[in-house]
């Protein structure tokens, strides 16, 4: 059997502050939709689940998030996950530069939650609180030239 992963769905509080953060970091929009219905209830497993969406994608064409605020029923607010609670923790993305990530990140009020940590002088990484408290890991290799 094979598998190729699809995308990282993420809810969120505010769709147009997460699509321009996380463009901003240089994902590109690659469709946008409403979506209800039975065929939406019966894949998401939620009675009259309403839903903006959009579908992010990584310049190399590679990895998709998925975007999306819920309408209907209201969405449910949650406290932000801790980096060692169990369920979804985070979604990676490689960057050329760190510090240039940062600073994107930083003119959206997502900040570091500690600081850039260096992984054995092969990895620069840093996990910063995003959108709707998402955590984003930014890792920048330092093998590459």
């Amino acid at each position: 059997m094979g598998i190729t992963l699809e995308n990282v769905g993420i809810a969120v509080r505010d769709l147009e502050a997460a699509i321009s953060f996380f463009t901003d970091l240089g994902l590109t929009v690659v469709g946008r939709d409403e979506v209800s219905g039975e065929w939406a209830d019966t894949a998401v497993g939620l009675d009259g689940n309403h839903a903006k969406i959009a579908m992010l994608q990584t310049p190399d064409g590679h990895g998709q998030v998925e975007l999306f605020e819920y309408l209907h029923p209201e969405a449910i607010e949650t406290e932000p996950t801790q980096p060692n609670e169990i369920g979804m923790h985070r979604v990676g993305f490689s960057v050329d530069d760190i510090d240039d990530a940062l600073a994107i990140a930083a003119t959206h009020g997502c900040h570091p939650l500690r600081g850039v940590a260096n992984y054995q002088d092969v990895y620069k990484l840093a996990y910063v609180r995003g959108p709707s408290g998402i955590i984003v890991m930014l890792a920048q290799d330092l093998t590459k030239g």
